[in-house]
């Protein structure tokens, strides 16, 4: 059974005005936990108070490549002073993409670090490591056949898989076992791209992706959207609703 969390991002501009009323209202919504991107300046004893007193868990924390290879010590002393045990590498912007080698072998490190830290590496997909490739190989494949799974476990971006012309369901499968989190989110095809969507409301097979991550083993699925075309705290409560009647018809979550 599927806990949900909430992707903070989702709500960033919220946050930035009011960051503890915000995660209030997260978990009034019945999101079980949330996965940070950021702390908007908050120690981690504010954090941890504020999530104990909404009786919140933290599911992960989208923390910046870049920082990590900087100071990867303090950030997970952070985050196991707020409870979080899953450091999630983001994205890679395109200034660091390219050489792979030297990034897998960077995430390596990363990871011999984490377990050291009692933490998990975990990476989060977009695009482009479905359209670039190494030699017949998806980065994102690449990525994980040269890292083992103990140095670092997978968070599957589903709408990304499926807008770059794959079937998440088929990732989700293949990852089985090494998928602690999944991200739950819906999406249109636009004239110039993609528009997020609330749960429901997109392309994606939500539901399969649902049954398919409870099939994998996930503890977590995280409903994230990136942009709304309406306010974000009504899109998040839209999603909820949503998954609140996918597990009255019998969907594999736990709300």
């Amino acid at each position: 059974m599927l806990k949900v969390g909430l992707q903070l991002y989702t709500v960033r501009e919220d946050l930035e005005r009011d960051f503890e009323g915000t995660i209030e209202k997260v978990a009034a919504l019945g999101y079980q936990g949330v996965e940070f991107a950021g702390y908007y300046g908050r120690t981690a004893e504010q954090v941890k108070t504020l999530l104990d007193k909404h009786n919140l868990e933290v599911v992960g924390a989208h923390t910046p490549y870049a920082d990590l290879l900087e100071d990867a010590q303090s950030l997970i002393d952070f985050n196991k002073a707020i409870g979080n045990r899953y450091i999630i590498v983001p994205y890679l912007t395109e200034e660091q993409r390219g050489n792979w080698p030297e990034i897998f072998e960077n995430l390596r490190k990363l990871g011999e670090t984490c377990n050291q830290n009692d933490v998990v590496l975990l990476y989060h997909n977009h695009d482009f490591e479905f359209t670039e490739k190494i030699g017949e190989r998806t980065v994102l494949d690449a990525l994980y056949e040269e890292i083992p799974a103990d140095l670092i476990q997978v968070e599957l971006d589903s709408a990304w898989v499926e807008y770059s012309g794959y079937d998440a369901v088929e990732y989700i499968d293949k990852y089985a076992g090494r998928l602690p989190i999944v991200h739950w989110k819906d999406f249109k095809h636009t004239d110039d791209g993609i528009q997020m969507m609330e749960l429901g409301e997109g392309e994606a097979p939500v539901a399969r992706i649902g049954d398919a991550a409870d099939k994998a083993g996930a503890e977590w699925i995280v409903v994230e959207q990136d942009n709304s075309l309406q306010a974000p705290m009504q899109s998040i409560e839209q999603s909820m609703n949503w998954v609140k009647s996918y597990g009255a018809k019998g969907g594999v979550v736990n709300v």
